[in-house]
C-alpha cells in the first residue's frame, strides 16, 4: 500500500474528529461557568462535570456489541442526535440535580463516536505508523477543541444560545462519515473477551488513559473556575482552553514521531514528568501576565500527547476482535480518570484556593512517571 493510501482509510475519522473537538471546546465550559455563576461551590461542579463520565461508564462495555450489530456510522449518527438532544435540555431546566441527570445521559451516549472512532482507526493503521496516526487523531480533536472557545466568543457564555449552537455544533460530525455508511471497516466482538484481562496486558497503557483522562477533563471543567476564581473574566478563562489545545496541534506529530522510533515506555515518561512540572508550576505564575498562557499552551501539548501515546501503546498489544474491547476498556479507563480527578480536584481547590489544581494533577502525573519507568526498568 502506498503512503497516500495507508492514510486513506483514516481520513473520515480525523474530519469527523475535528468536528467533534470543536462541539467538546464550545460545550465544556458552558456547565461549570454557569454553576460558578448560581454560586455553586467548586465540589458540586466537580460532581456534575463527573457525571458524564457515569453515563460513560454505565454504557461503554456495550459499545462493541452494539458497534458490530449495527454498523459503526449509524451507532455514531444516532448518538450524535441524542446528544444534541441532551444539550438542548439544559436551555430547559436550571436546577442543578437536573443538569447532574442530563449530564449522565449525554455521558451515555456521548462516548459513542469516540470509542468507534478509536476502534475504527486501530484496525485500519499499520504498526509502523501508529504513533503518527494516534498524533494526527490527537491534533485534530485539538484543532476542534481550540476554535470551540472562539464561538463563544461570538455566542456568549451564559444563556440558551451557546447551549444551541453547540447542539447544532454536534451534527456536524456526521457530514464526513455520512458516504462512508457501508465502507466502515467492520467491528468484531467478542463475546467472551473480559477487561479484566485488557488491564492485565497492558497495565501502563491503562495507567497511560487514567493520567491523561484525569489531566484533560479537569483541564476542561477548572481551568476556566480557575481563571475566573483568579480575577480573569470568563471569556478569556475560556480561551485559556484555546491556549491548552492549540500546543498539542504544533507538539504532537514530533511526539508521535518520537513514539514511532523510540521506546515508547520511556516517551510516555518524558511527557508525564514534564507535564507534572509544568502544572505545578502554573501555580506560581500570575493570572494576569501572558506567560501564563505559554505554560498553559506547554502543559497542554505535552499532556495531551499521553493519551495518544498510550493508545498507540495498546495499539502495538492487541489486534482484530480484540482491539475493540481494548479500546472500549482504555476510554473507560480514561473516564474513569476524570470521575475521580474533578471531584477531588474541585475539593482541592476550595480547600486551598487555585494552587488545588496543580498539585492535584501534578500527583497523578508523577504516578504515570512512576509507573512508565517502572515498566522499562521491568524489560530492561
Amino acid at each position: 500500500m502506498g503512503a497516500t493510501g495507508s492514510w486513506r482509510p483514516l481520513v473520515p475519522v480525523f474530519i469527523a474528529c475535528a468536528a467533534i473537538g470543536l462541539q467538546s471546546g464550545a460545550a465544556m465550559p458552558l456547565v461549570p461557568l454557569a454553576l460558578e455563576r448560581q454560586g455553586a461551590d467548586k465540589l458540586t461542579i466537580g460532581i456534575i462535570a463527573a457525571a458524564w463520565a457515569i453515563g460513560m461508564l454505565t454504557t461503554g462495555p456495550y459499545i462493541p456489541r452494539l458497534a458490530a450489530r449495527f454498523g459503526a456510522v449509524p451507532l455514531i449518527l444516532a448518538a450524535l442526535v441524542a446528544g444534541s438532544l441532551c444539550t438542548v435540555g439544559y436551555t430547559l431546566v436550571t436546577n442543578p440535580a437536573a443538569w447532574f441527570a442530563l449530564t449522565f445521559v449525554h455521558g451515555a451516549v456521548g462516548g459513542v463516536p469516540w470509542v468507534v472512532s478509536e476502534i475504527w482507526m486501530n484496525l485500519v493503521v499499520e504498526e509502523k505508523r501508529r504513533g503518527r496516526a494516534m498524533a494526527i487523531y490527537a491534533a485534530m480533536f485539538a484543532g476542534g477543541m481550540a476554535l470551540g472557545p472562539f464561538v463563544l466568543q461570538v455566542v456568549g457564555v451564559y444563556g440558551p444560545r451557546p447551549f444551541l449552537t453547540c447542539a447544532g455544533l454536534a451534527l456536524l460530525v456526521a457530514l464526513p462519515l455520512l458516504p462512508y455508511r457501508y465502507r466502515a471497516p467492520a467491528i468484531r466482538h467478542h463475546a467472551d473477551g473480559g477487561y479484566g484481562a485488557v488491564f492485565l496486558a497492558a497495565p501502563l497503557a491503562m495507567l497511560a488513559a487514567f493520567a491523561g483522562g484525569l489531566g484533560e477533563q479537569v483541564a476542561f471543567s477548572f481551568l476556566p473556575v480557575y481563571a475566573v476564581s483568579a480575577g480573569v473574566v470568563p471569556e478569556t478563562g475560556a480561551l485559556w482552553l484555546s491556549a491548552f489545545v492549540v500546543g498539542n496541534v504544533a507538539l504532537q506529530w514530533p511526539i508521535g514521531w518520537l513514539a514511532d522510533h523510540f521506546d515508547r515506555r520511556g516517551v510516555l515518561a518524558g511527557l508525564a514528568i514534564v507535564s507534572a512540572a509544568l502544572v505545578v508550576g502554573l501555580t506560581f505564575v500570575p493570572a494576569q501576565s501572558l506567560s501564563i498562557v505559554g505554560v498553559i499552551m506547554l502543559w497542554g501539548g505535552i499532556s495531551f500527547a499521553i493519551y495518544p501515546v498510550g493508545l498507540a501503546l495498546l495499539g502495538q498489544r492487541f489486534n482484530g476482535g480484540d482491539i475493540a474491547r481494548a479500546n472500549t476498556a482504555f476510554s473507560l479507563v480514561y473516564v474513569v480518570g476524570g470521575l475521580v480527578g474533578r471531584p477531588l480536584t474541585g475539593a482541592a481547590m476550595d480547600a486551598v484556593g487555585e494552587p488545588g489544581l496543580g498539585w492535584t494533577l501534578g500527583f497523578f502525573y508523577a504516578v504515570a512517571t512512576v509507573g512508565a519507568l517502572l515498566a522499562m526498568r521491568r524489560s530492561g
